[in-house]
């Protein structure tokens, strides 16, 4: 695709680094996604510790950029700490912004099970609402689950808010991730379409597994950034909506 959007050389430094020992976020942090609100933007992301009994915990949260100035994190306590809506971790999430409120998309964790090669995390997608982008209300309003016993993670949604409806894609882990979409009328009840996802694909790099969508619209057309095998390691690809 001669027309197809190029990257950018990659910066040396990152925008988030870890956070301090003993925080929320002190083994890593991923993104999920960028908004703006006025002068300002607000990095959305998740911040991982170690675990001792399970693997890892996570945590979503926020750092906030104050006209163009640097990436701050919003408190060295996470945005969406665990409670008795969300017990066990809560992950990715993902924000859009209209007509007064902030809406959010998130991972949470129903539970975990004892497997034969460890403990295995449960997670869907939930929903949230704000009228800042700080303070979130919480019911525990489940906006896509399990669609059977096989999936066991719902990971990394990308909301798009098209003229005629919301389209949500997202990864989904059964025996190996891919990509599944689902679309609503209002952004709270959502319906999967599992033919307009995306399974591995023949080159080696994306043999095994596709995860971690994000969604764009360039130049007319729509693209879709995803990771490959290993969680990414082995590259990211770029695919177009045919």
């Amino acid at each position: 695709m001669s027309d197809a959007p190029r990257l950018e050389p990659l910066e040396p430094d990152p925008i988030l680094d870890v956070g301090p020992l003993g925080a929320f976020d002190d083994s890593g942090v991923t993104t999920s996604c960028l908004v703006t609100a006025g002068t300002d933007r607000f990095l959305y992301y998740t911040g991982w510790n170690r675990g001792v009994t399970v693997p890892f915990y996570l945590t979503a949260s926020v750092a906030i950029s104050q006209t163009g100035g640097p990436f701050e994190r919003w408190s060295l306590a996470p945005l969406l700490e665990r409670n008795p809506v969300d017990p066990f971790l809560t992950a990715s999430p993902f924000v859009l912004v209209g007509h007064g409120r902030w809406r959010m998309w998130y991972v949470s964790a129903t539970e975990w099970r004892n497997a034969e090669s460890g403990p295995r995390h449960y997670y869907h997608i939930r929903y949230a609402e704000s009228g800042d982008g700080i303070t979130w209300h919480r019911d525990g309003h489940v906006a896509v689950d399990y669609a059977s016993e096989d999936e066991h993670a719902l990971a990394r949604p990308w909301v798009v808010r098209d003229d005629d409806r919301y389209r949500m894609w997202f990864a989904v882990r059964g025996a190996r991730y891919r990509i599944a979409v689902a679309d609503s009328d209002d952004g709270l009840t959502w319906s999967r379409r599992e033919s307009l996802g995306l399974t591995a694909g023949p080159e080696p790099w994306e043999s095994e597994m596709v995860e971690y969508p994000c969604v764009f619209d360039w130049n007319g057309r729509r693209y879709m950034l995803y990771n490959g095998n290993d969680y990414g390691r082995s590259g990211v690809g770029l695919a177009v909506l045919d």
